[in-house]
């Protein structure tokens, strides 16, 4: 009997506002709807969007908007609560707190893909912020107090422990990647000055204003210098005025949308890739771009010390660091081909470790155990784990994906 699954996540990968959470969520459900589940994935509706529409064995339902997603889907959940085995809850800031509305007895792995607590202030006034810190850690840890956590990297398992306070189970299972062929006739002209690209949403928390900061000081000292910006978001504007009140219209190439060809194109031609973000979950674009054998230079932060071996496949800019120092020196070692063919060979070797298949597979591996050790049962799991407990056999656990059930060794 196949396995009746919701994935629910804010958006969908064809929302305007879609980023690496929703690929992470799109890859799960459909690649779990290759293995013979039944998936419905619940999510927010974007102006133009189909309200029910199926993609690839996915049956989607998109309700509310920003906001109202969340009572809306909780409305939903009720209303279904009896036809799903297990439920896939993604947390993007918040979850959706999904066991509210579910039966004891149905498993759910609540997905985190970074801790937003210092965040809600840069996208919310002072009393909606402490909203969002209060159901982000007390509100959750009560509501999944049962349940299990999934999270996508060392850096958000530690930040789950020591910045909510999570003591239940917690499963690492990492992002994939896909690396499409690039066309390079769609990429800037050959090489000569440097190239250098930052893949991003236009959002508060990557810090525009740095990577023009950092655009800035490097064109002083290499007049050729180019960056192309590749993405869209609430910070576009802002974005297309900082560079031409700073002089730096071509020098800082803004690309805005993309499609994935014409991405991989523009980062397969870049010496350096660089993220400016004061934190992330893991950092897909930073292991797409090792892919196409392109090292990052990124700020030393959750996430991205974890996707960027320094001095192996890119280079992490300490706190209090000078990002044009460490871009400097990385385009100087790369000037040299020896090292340029080693960085690029480690950044494939990197890259290569990391793909929806396996991802997908992890998970599925927790929801069959979690399902048909708790499917019939009344939802008390044994010494006090709940449905989406488990050994870290059942979690599928191997290299790169491990298990933290929140016991404490002394």
């Amino acid at each position: 009997m196949s396995t009746r699954l919701a994935v629910v996540n804010w958006r969908d990968p064809w929302h305007p506002a879609a980023g690496g959470a929703e690929r992470y969520a799109w890859e799960v459900a459909r690649g779990m709807a290759l293995r013979g589940s039944r998936v419905t994935y619940l999510t927010a509706r974007a102006r133009g969007q189909k309200r029910k529409e199926r993609v690839e064995d996915v049956t989607f339902v998109r309700l509310g908007g920003r906001f109202t997603v969340y009572p809306l889907v909780l409305l939903w959940l009720l209303l279904h609560r009896r036809s799903f085995d297990a439920v896939i809850d993604c947390q993007n800031g918040i979850p959706f707190f999904s066991p509210w509305a579910l039966p004891r007895r149905v498993p759910v792995f609540c997905v985190v893909h970074h801790v937003h607590d210092d965040q809600f202030g840069l996208y919310f006034p002072p009393w909606l912020a402490w909203v969002g810190r209060v159901l982000e850690g007390p509100v959750s840890r009560w509501t999944y107090r049962r349940h299990a956590f999934v999270v996508v990297s060392p850096s958000t398992l530690r930040a789950v422990r020591e910045r909510l306070g999570w003591t239940g189970p917690a499963h690492v299972v990492h992002n994939g990647s896909v690396i499409p062929d690039p066309d390079l006739e769609d990429a800037p002209g050959a090489r000569g000055d440097p190239d250098l690209v930052c893949v991003t949403r236009l959002v508060p928390h990557k810090r525009i204003g740095l990577l023009l900061d950092l655009a800035g000081h490097l064109a002083e000292r290499r007049p050729g210098l180019r960056l192309h910006v590749v993405g869209d978001g609430p910070e576009a504007p802002a974005l297309a005025a900082g560079v031409a009140a700073r002089g730096l219209t071509g020098v800082v190439v803004p690309h805005g949308y993309v499609s994935e060809e014409v991405k991989a194109a523009l980062v397969a031609r870049a010496d350096l890739h660089l993220s400016t973000s004061r934190g992330e979950g893991w950092g897909l674009s930073v292991i797409e771009a090792a892919g196409l054998g392109v090292p990052t230079v990124a700020a030393d932060v959750d996430g991205l010390r974890d996707a960027v071996r320094d001095g192996e496949t890119g280079w992490l800019v300490p706190s209090g660091g000078d990002f044009p120092d460490v871009v400097e020196r990385a385009l100087k070692e790369l000037d040299d081909p020896d090292r340029r063919a080693a960085v690029g060979a480690a950044c494939r070797a990197w890259a290569s470790r990391y793909d929806w298949e396996r991802t997908t597979a992890r998970l599925a591996a927790l929801v069959a155990a979690a399902v048909h050790r708790y499917g019939d049962a009344t939802g008390e799991g044994p010494a006090g784990e709940g449905p989406a407990g488990g050994s870290p056999s059942e979690a599928g656990a191997g290299e790169g994906d491990r298990r933290d059930d929140g016991r404490r060794r002394g």
